[in-house]
């Protein structure tokens, strides 16, 4: 049994099943995508003149008539088959799978006891989670659920405000309602007032991410027991660092008691139902001190090199809630991203968009079938594997900037590594057709018996020393496209 604290949860240790699996697939997914307006939704329409408080006035009306409530109740998921979608994910290379129990808008996707605006009771009248928990397991797929409301209480301060001009100067938004409070939240703590010349009103930068307001924490407490008693997830995810510290790297702020006490719930759990613990906490806070609980989760970014525990990187292949208007990752972008992480020792958790009732559209399918030709070919490079001794070798690298992701123009000597065994997998960043890809990372007393170009065949090779020289095939198995090479000593 594990107690609430550092020094019992600092035992904790990484389950196979999560190194092993390398791909999972995310739905970040709520009543946000009814607008089909991008992520953050819920907080922006009450901000007077930002792009989706324009939005919804005109297209729904003004926030103190037709406020947020209300585009929950527009949330119906009518099409949502999460069989169907299970089953697509799996054949394009997912082996575990994460649901959104609950986003910064506090609105709860399952049939929660806690709160009355959940998926049950409003909108979709469907246990989200559990129907997704559900098709998980048809698959053997480990299932996770990931949490964003630490954050809330003061992220979603602006729904207290109003506009300072216009016809409905001085309006309070529905957020004053005090018949909906229990869901905009009694957070008037967090409104910084702001006077600009003809404008006076409230600040709309967020000064605190995780709020100091008591009540609140122990609620979001009291949501993680029953999100953990609810599906025993093999996952929780926290939108932040581990709640209440905000980024305090001191292990004996009482900040982290709430945190630490739904971890050790969460792993105790997961020892009662499963006879040992195979649960995953990530969280972001990058001090090995606090991570430790669980495991490092890196945000739309990487790591430089090989890390000595097991993490995770998360991306979307567009905004995190469905955006009619956004440009989306092409599907070689989400490969690399997918291989510079697993050969640092880390799992690449991927957001797939849905819209608001429930399906994909046709360039997220097309991504996703572009997706399962390419596992087909190279999975047995993915699934499984270690990082080798080194994770790379080459003239690029990833961008790690805050949340940048440029695709990286990879050049013929870039490649990276992972081991599985006793053969080691050299995936060619750059594959040129008719060309040689040159190895230098080999010692002079690794000799090589064998090549084989996944979804090819063998092909020749030659060794001098430690430099391999392999002649690629004038048709490559996946043009355009990351290409691996097996090597067998």
């Amino acid at each position: 049994m594990y107690e609430a604290s550092f020094a019992s949860l600092s035992q904790y240790k990484c389950p196979d099943w999560y190194r092993d699996v390398k791909f999972g697939i995310w739905s970040h997914w709520g009543p946000q995508s009814v607008p089909m307006f991008g992520d953050w939704y819920a907080r922006n329409m009450y901000i007077q003149d930002s792009e989706q408080y324009l939005y919804h006035l005109r297209h729904y009306g003004h926030p103190s008539k037709f406020g947020y409530k209300d585009i929950c109740a527009l949330w119906k998921a009518e099409n949502f088959d999460p069989d169907a979608l299970m089953a697509r994910y799996y054949k394009s290379g997912a082996r575990f799978f994460m649901a959104q129990a609950s986003h910064h808008d506090h609105f709860l996707n399952y049939a929660s006891k806690i709160s009355r605006f959940n998926s049950v009771d409003v909108g979709p009248h469907k246990d989200i989670c559990g129907l997704w928990q559900a098709a998980a397991r048809k698959f053997d797929m480990p299932f996770g659920v990931s949490e964003h409301l630490g954050a809330s209480f003061a992220w979603w301060v602006t729904n207290k405000g109003c506009d300072s001009y216009g016809p409905y100067a001085g309006v309070p938004y529905d957020g004053n309602d005090p018949a909906y409070r229990d869901f905009y939240h009694d957070n008037y703590e967090h409104i910084v007032k702001t006077e600009k010349p003809g404008k006076p009103g409230q600040s709309t930068a967020i000064r605190r991410w995780l709020t100091q307001n008591e009540a609140f924490r122990q609620y979001w407490l009291n949501v993680m027991k029953e999100i953990i008693d609810l599906y025993a997830p093999d996952m929780l995810y926290s939108d932040s660092t581990l709640p209440f510290g905000e980024n305090d790297d001191r292990q004996d702020n009482a900040d982290y008691r709430y945190g630490l006490e739904a971890v050790a719930y969460l792993y105790n759990k997961s020892e009662e139902v499963n006879g040992t613990n195979r649960a995953v906490y990530t969280q972001k806070n990058r001090n090995p001190a606090i991570y430790q609980v669980g495991i490092l989760d890196i945000e739309r970014s990487q790591l430089p090199e090989i890390a000595a525990e097991p993490w995770q990187s998360e991306t979307c292949v567009g905004e995190w809630f469905y955006n009619a208007r956004i440009k989306y990752k092409r599907p070689d972008h989400v490969i690399d991203i997918l291989v510079d992480s697993i050969t640092k020792n880390g799992t690449m958790l991927l957001n797939v968009l849905q819209k608001p009732d429930g399906t994909l559209d046709e360039q997220t399918d097309w991504m996703l079938s572009e997706l399962e030709k390419w596992f087909s070919i190279n999975g047995e490079a993915v699934y499984g594997t270690r990082p080798w001794r080194v994770a790379g070798e080459g003239s690029s690298t990833v961008l790690i900037e805050g949340f940048r992701e440029d695709k990286v123009s990879w050049q013929l000597d870039d490649f990276r590594f992972v081991q599985k065994d006793g053969k080691l997998y050299a995936y060619i960043m750059c594959p040129q057709v008719g060309k040689v890809a040159v190895i230098r990372s080999l010692t002079e007393g690794e000799h090589v018996s064998a090549v084989r170009l996944l979804g090819y065949g063998k092909v020749e090779f030659q060794q001098f020393g430690g430099a391999l020289v392999v002649s690629l095939p004038d048709q490559l198995p996946m043009p355009g496209y990351v290409n691996t090479l097996e090597i067998l000593f």
